[in-house]
């Protein structure tokens, strides 16, 4: 059985990453079962592992975290529902990429149940809806937002870091970097989407959906 987490406030990057590690170790060891914990952070831009300094566009805004998760620059903020995944992969199967797959399909299955299409896009990580109410790109494209990121780690094949959706964040927040490392693109949220939805709504359809893709 996967245990659910959830904490309420803003709890601090340090903390969860040190109690992630704790928990994924545990994990690998067999003293604890697998988890997924659901809470916010204060506004904080945290650096993967492939992260560019170039893309750190204004350094003082907020506090920066080295993760040390895969992926590059990722904003995380109040209203912004993050969901840590510590899963063990020993018993899941040893594959990364259909892991990835299993979480951004998991995203899609609970944007679904709102009326959102998210969508993959090759190239680019993380969910996407196409936004045909705005100006097309300046090369005629139609224009997408990027609604959900995604970036994990594993350890002994136990995952940790995960996913973060946005409900209703201060979008303005993402201007101090290039999320993900992407140019030319959006970033939106469910409220700006035109959706009522709350973090608890959110919450409700990520359990539901959940089995679907990791049973």
């Amino acid at each position: 059985m996967v245990e659910w987490m959830h904490s309420e406030g803003l709890v601090p990057y340090p903390e969860a990453l040190a109690l992630m590690e704790s928990r994924a170790e545990a994990i690998a060891r067999g003293e604890a079962g697998e988890a997924v914990w659901l809470l916010e952070h204060p506004p904080l831009y945290t650096a993967g592992t492939s992260a560019r300094p170039e893309d750190l566009t204004d350094p003082d805004r907020f506090p920066v975290f080295e993760a040390r998760r895969g992926g590059q620059y990722t904003y995380h903020g109040p209203g912004q529902r993050v969901v840590y995944v510590m899963l063990d992969l020993n018993r899941r199967g040893r594959d990364v990429r259909r892991f990835v797959c299993d979480l951004e399909g998991w995203v899609i299955d609970a944007l679904a149940e709102f009326g959102v299409k998210g969508e993959r896009r090759a190239g680019r990580v993380g969910i996407w809806v196409a936004r045909p109410e705005k100006a097309p790109n300046p090369d005629g494209s139609l224009r997408e937002d990027k609604v959900a990121a995604i970036g994990i780690r594993l350890r002994r094949w136990v995952s940790f870091h995960g996913m973060s959706i946005n409900v209703e964040p201060d979008l303005a927040h993402f201007d101090g970097i290039v999320p993900c490392g992407i140019r030319g693109h959006g970033v939106t949220s469910l409220v700006d989407l035109g959706l009522p939805v709350t973090m608890g709504d959110l919450d409700a359809a990520l359990r539901r959906t959940f089995p679907r893709r990791f049973p």
